[in-house]
């Protein structure tokens, strides 16, 4: 006699519970408003507030950018094992990834004095002080920007999923090295109201083999103008940035996720040297928000 053959049960899946979470904030653009540096060649901090004048306020004196030699070095130092791989992204610059000793990378936070902030080629811009700006050619643009405290987490290096049916960008568990310079100006505008904005800083002996990296904690109502950083053929170190990281400010405050600032760039006809490394970085929150 025979038997019909015993079928298994049809696995039922689980049932996963019907979260509805709000959409995270990563980058989003608010507003765009173009500058023209030939007619209005000043960045002015009106009061915490960035403008851009033909000529500064009476009694108003341009600041002199910021130079330090080679031997300053400020934040925490790395050593840098080599260059693991190069690559060319025409018309938009180059990517350079380098190795560094060690599995934890860390980022010394600190207020973006002005002896800080120059330690990385950078000037520090308080309420009520201006500088011109140096630009090569082409139109730049202030940008209103929402940073949210997991934009970090996107790596523009590490961003495809090739299981997807068209890739697509993929967050990360952890926070990578990205940092860059380029051929314009940056204006990082301290403008959220609850919040100081934080700009990472780096500074590469690349004869040397050794970085240093730091976490730039801007005062709310300053700001930080760098000059153009084009590629210097012998130069003993570039200095480089990176905003990415500019809601770190927010992370531990359950009351918020996102910070508001403006930046001043060029958005087209511009080259950068990107130089980012894969392993895990460390920020270190400090502990008030007054310098």
């Amino acid at each position: 006699m025979l038997h019909a053959p015993i079928i298994p049960p049809t696995p039922v899946p689980p049932k996963i519970p019907p979260y509805d979470f709000l959409p995270q904030v990563f980058i989003r653009e608010l507003s765009e408003t173009e500058v023209d540096v030939a007619e209005t060649p000043f960045f002015y901090n009106d009061g915490g507030t960035p403008a851009y004048l033909a000529r500064l306020p009476d009694g108003v004196a341009p600041l002199t950018p910021a130079h330090t030699g080679p031997e300053v070095s400020r934040g925490a130092e790395h050593r840098v094992t080599g260059t693991i791989g190069f690559k060319p992204t025409p018309p938009y610059g180059n990517e350079t990834q380098l190795g560094f000793e060690g599995e934890t990378v860390r980022y010394e936070p600190m207020w973006a004095t002005r002896d800080a902030a120059a330690a990385f080629g950078i000037t520090l811009v308080e309420p009520g002080q201006g500088i011109a700006i140096d630009s090569p050619g082409g139109l730049l643009h202030q940008n209103q920007y929402e940073y949210g405290v997991f934009a970090g987490h996107w790596s523009p290096y590490q961003n495809t999923n090739p299981t997807g049916p068209d890739g697509g960008n993929m967050l990360l568990s952890v926070v990578c090295t990205d940092l860059e310079h380029h051929d314009f100006p940056h204006v990082f505008a301290s403008t959220d109201p609850q919040f100081p904005l934080v700009i990472s800083g780096g500074r590469y002996w690349h004869h040397e083999q050794r970085i240093c990296l730091a976490d730039l904690w801007v005062p709310q109502g300053s700001a930080l103008y760098i000059p153009p950083k084009p590629l210097l053929l012998g130069s003993q170190c570039i200095d480089l940035h990176n905003n990415r990281n500019s809601a770190r400010a927010a992370w531990g405050d359950i009351r918020a996720h996102s910070i508001v600032t403006h930046t001043l760039l060029q958005t087209t006809d511009s080259f950068t040297y990107w130089y980012w490394n894969a392993a895990d970085t460390e920020h270190t929150p400090l502990e008030v928000y007054r310098p």
